[in-house]
């Protein structure tokens, strides 16, 4: 099944696509003509400087002083771009101040809101004159603990607005995780949520709210959002209601701090499930060019679209989709469970709201298979047109199930990349088809290639996923990481001067690519390397198996023993007659090889909060790491999971 075409754009679709649009104004100013979308992207990633300017001008870019170049120096590590220029993120997201939706919200229990460009606009002036009369100035860092909600977009673009820092972490994140990621970038003012509701249930997080202020020592102000209603009349000592910050601030226009190209606009984190997380620094003008980049001419939005991606506002996913305020886009919303009441209520708030790009996560849409969901016949999706999944790779079946169970006539772009450079490396194109399995390109001015171990680029075989020239929304450096040390060590370490991202990737001969899993969670069974993605798609195909996890305890030079762990359906169980199919399925579609030595039954696999698979924690536990050493609790969606590999690590492990 993998690589069938799916899917084919119409001449009328390739005819009003962003990116034709792009290609005849190559035409008309620069003289570029390019029969293809892989000449295309050759000269964007040869070109690299000819290429970012075509992007700043034909998007429009609004600069208060103009760049001396575009790239200072071109080298992959540590590039500077467009020295002399200064502009502001925020500036451009709020272009527009009139009575189009900008974001319509909903929640578990509340239909869609909307609140226009002009009210937002209002509303980010009045909270940016709040944080101007607590003494907030360009460089503070101002860190929000707070759901999926319009007052985080508000906040955090009145922040930007100001040239501070931005930083966020979603309220189910445990106490811990908040305080390792926050104390590192010692910020000033805190914006927090009384509770946030999740699977039908209310969770209280006042209480973790006083102690992430105790633990926090630069804390001045923490400005508290009632979501719940829970906030009280009495707030306390240091902490401001949020209704008193918008009230005590006069009416005005929206006023923006220019600041350099590389002015840090938020700090991300990696996972932080196997240490302290990396405050990861990015820039306004790398965010804001890479952003424009993607969703005009890979994801295709418009003014006119309706765009929702499900995140959580701890996952760099929330970053990218209210970047579709940059475009004049709609953006959607939405706070709680994707499975509540069940695995239909995504799909029912996109007939709702009449979402035309619906983006979500290879684990949900393989979840609504599993669960038998039907969207094509239970809702109405005229509008919907594309629809987004990364998260993780997405089988050929998972895109099979989309064009059969949701919507034929729409593109479905599998994407992968990552929170190190805030965006999508390898994704969608509306003027290429979609073939089963597969990431339909490599993403314009982006130079992704495969390299084998001594690192020679490879076609159509599975190597490690590198990028071999700069990107401006590369990290601006870690925080608190005056000589780089820790940036090199991350990125650079295997292939000198080239960019190691982790991951395993094929790119085919016709430009595509597949992406197997993380490569340090490879499967090397005597020798044969295999993603954990493979594995996967095979025992998850089962209808008994709901999930799995697969961990190969050997080390360099030393194989050690494949072991399976699958969530069964329940009232199934681990027989022996289900072990047998199991393995032999494995036997016939993988190798041999790869055939478990022992598989077990568990009630579910851990996860990180934005639903990634721990393979690497749980390798580690196994191996003796003691479980608050291997992984972090609070930044997992399911802590109390890691508990039966600590008692096999122990010797009393669950049934196989």
């Amino acid at each position: 099944m993998e690589g069938t075409v799916l899917w084919t754009p119409t001449p009328e679709e390739r005819a009003r696509a962003n990116i034709t649009r792009y290609l005849a104004w190559l035409r008309e100013t620069r003289g570029l003509a390019f029969d293809s979308y892989d000449a295309l992207w050759r000269w964007s990633v040869t070109d690299l400087e000819a290429f970012w300017a075509s992007i700043w001008e034909f998007c429009g870019v609004r600069a208060r002083r103009p760049y001396a170049c575009v790239l200072e120096e071109r080298r992959v590590f540590a590039a500077r771009w467009f020295p002399g220029a200064e502009l502001n993120y925020a500036e451009h997201a709020l272009s527009r101040r009139d009575a189009h939706p900008a974001l319509v919200f909903a929640s578990e229990g509340r239909p869609p809101a909307t609140i226009t460009y002009a009210e937002l606009s209002g509303k980010v002036a009045a909270v940016a004159a709040g944080l101007r009369r607590l003494g907030v100035r360009r460089g503070d860092r101002v860190v929000a603990y707070l759901p999926n909600i319009p007052e985080t977009v508000i906040a955090f673009l009145a922040a930007a607005s100001l040239g501070a820092v931005w930083s966020s972490c979603s309220p189910e994140f445990g106490t811990r995780s908040v305080v390792d990621r926050f104390r590192q970038i010692e910020p000033r003012i805190l914006f927090a949520v009384d509770g946030y509701r999740y699977g039908g249930r209310e969770f209280d997080r006042r209480e973790a709210i006083g102690e992430i202020q105790r633990q926090l020592p630069t804390l001045e102000t923490t400005i508290l959002v009632p979501y719940l209603g829970q906030a009280g009349d009495e707030p306390a000592a240091g902490v401001r209601p949020w209704s008193a910050v918008i009230a005590g601030a006069p009416a005005a226009e929206c006023s923006f701090e220019a600041v350099p190209f590389d002015h840090p606009l938020w700090v991300l984190y990696s996972s932080g499930t196997t240490g302290l997380p990396k405050a990861i620094v990015h820039g306004h003008g790398g965010v804001l060019l890479e952003m424009l980049k993607v969703l005009t001419l890979h994801l295709d939005l418009g003014p006119d679209d309706r765009f929702f991606w499900f995140t959580t506002t701890g996952w760099m996913m929330w970053n990218f989709l209210i970047s579709g305020l940059l475009l004049g886009t709609t953006v959607v919303l939405y706070d709680g469970s994707p499975a509540y009441p069940d695995m239909g209520a995504l799909w029912r708030l996109a007939e709702q709201t009449g979402m035309t790009y619906f983006g979500t996560s290879a684990p949900y849409v393989l979840a609504c298979q599993k669960a038998g969901v039907e969207p094509a016949r239970d809702v109405q999706l005229d509008r919907l047109r594309a629809i987004g999944s990364t998260g993780a790779p997405l089988p050929p079946e998972g895109f099979a199930w989309v064009y059969e169970h949701v919507k034929r006539d729409l593109l479905l772009g599998s994407v992968s990349g990552g929170t190190d450079a805030c965006t999508a490396f390898v994704l969608s194109c509306p003027l290429l088809p979609v073939r089963a399995g597969e990431i339909q390109c490599r993403g314009l001015g982006a130079k992704i290639e495969a390299f084998d171990p001594e690192g020679r680029p490879l076609v159509d075989e599975v190597g490690e996923l590198v990028i071999t020239e700069p990107l401006p929304s590369m990290p601006v450096g870690f925080w608190n990481d005056p000589d780089n040390q820790r940036y090199r060590a991350s990125y650079f370490e295997t292939y000198p001067g080239v960019w190691r991202h982790g991951d395993w990737i094929k790119i085919t001969r016709d430009g595509g690519c597949v992406v197997y899993g993380r490569s340090d969670s490879t499967l090397n069974r005597a020798g044969v390397r295999m993603g954990t993605s493979e594995f996967y798609r095979v025992v998850e195909d089962l209808p008994e198996v709901l999930d799995s996890l697969v961990v190969d305890t050997g080390e360099l030079a030393r194989e050690g023993q494949l072991l399976l762990f699958v969530v069964l359906r329940p009232g199934v169980d681990l027989d022996a007659a289900l072990r047998d199919r199991i393995m032999g399925k494995i036997r016939q579609e993988l190798s041999p090889r790869h055939v478990p030595n022992k598989i077990y039954a568990i009630a579910e696999v851990p996860r990180t909060l934005s639903g990634k698979k721990l393979e690497v924690p749980v390798k580690r536990i196994l191996a003796g790491t003691p479980p608050e050493r291997a992984a972090s609790a609070g930044a997992m969606s399911n802590p109390a999971s890691l508990g039966v590999f600590v008692d096999l690590a122990r010797g009393a492990g669950p049934k196989r």
